[in-house]
């Protein structure tokens, strides 16, 4: 069974030999001389060595305290340097964060976002992961992620989460296909259209799905894909229609590669900070969630 020797013991023989005698140790420690000579028995009591010579009220040290010295000196600057990287730093905001963004928000906003941040605070290190609105939950549930940037509200009772702005999803389809020239889309379209859709799970097919379904019960999905190029690809060969964020579309709809279909889907929705209430928020964190929002 290993010995319980306390940081406390260390101190006090540490400053025995410094000071040479018990009275001085205290003064040093703010201790009681008792309580001092207490501290020096215990500890060699559960080492099962004598340290000291006893020479009047002066101590010398043995051959078995000069060969413990230099271990209890490293254990105390140990603590010592414990202590220092607890405190924040000062100035500069510095260390890593690990962000965790739904797939929209990953690719169309954060990494711009993320670049302007480090030229502003070039020793910070932001890991950014890219996962559907379930996977980026359940990072921060798991602690994997220190805040998640989501798609909708968020809908996991034990995170605390906070709007951070509203997007516009649209319904897109390759100029060529037959509904590309009417008006608007009704019911009998979006019930007869085949889907190009993200996977279940992402937040761009919650919202989707939400809106259509108080138009009709069932809808025809072709293909289900995971990025947003890939939809985006097959919706200009003209396999069927897709629903995006306008952010991730604008620039095939300004070239006239892909057209906005008119619908009567409710489509807006927002973009959430989630993060959870017992993970540590450092500086760094609130640092970049002030930037976050101020950039709204």
């Amino acid at each position: 069974m290993l010995p319980h020797v306390t940081f406390r013991q260390l101190q006090v023989f540490v400053a025995v030999v410094r000071f040479g005698t018990v009275s001085a140790a205290s003064r040093h420690l703010s201790l009681s001389p008792s309580a001092t000579s207490q501290a020096l028995a215990d500890l060699e009591r559960q080492l099962g060595v004598v340290l000291f010579e006893r020479l009047g009220r002066r101590l010398e040290l043995n051959d078995a305290a000069r060969r413990l010295l230099p271990h209890a000196e490293k254990v105390l600057n140990g603590l010592d340097d414990l202590v220092v990287a607890a405190r924040e730093p000062e100035g500069a905001l510095q260390g890593t964060l690990h962000v965790a963004a739904s797939a929209t928000i990953g690719t169309y906003l954060l990494p711009t976002l993320a670049g302007r941040f480090i030229e502003q605070h070039p020793e910070v290190d932001l890991q950014l992961r890219l996962r559907n609105t379930e996977d980026v939950m359940r990072d921060i549930l798991r602690f994997d992620a220190d805040l998640g940037l989501i798609e909708g509200q968020c809908t996991e009772s034990r995170l605390v989460s906070e709007v951070w702005r509203q997007d516009e999803m649209v319904v897109v389809a390759s100029p060529q296909h037959p509904f590309a020239q009417r008006e608007a889309l009704d019911a009998e379209a979006l019930q007869s259209a085949q889907w190009i859709l993200r996977e279940p799970g992402s937040g761009t097919r919650s919202i989707f799905e939400a809106a259509i379904h108080s138009h009709v019960e069932r809808i025809r999905v072709r293909m289900e894909l995971d990025q947003h190029e890939a939809i985006k690809q097959a919706v200009r060969a003209g396999f069927g229609l897709g629903c995006l964020s306008r952010l991730s579309v604008a620039g095939e709809l300004e070239r006239g590669e892909l057209v906005a279909l008119p619908s009567p889907l409710q489509l807006t929705r927002a973009f959430s900070l989630v993060w959870h209430p017992e993970r540590y928020r450092s500086p760094l964190w609130q640092a970049f969630k002030v930037f976050l929002l101020e950039s709204r």
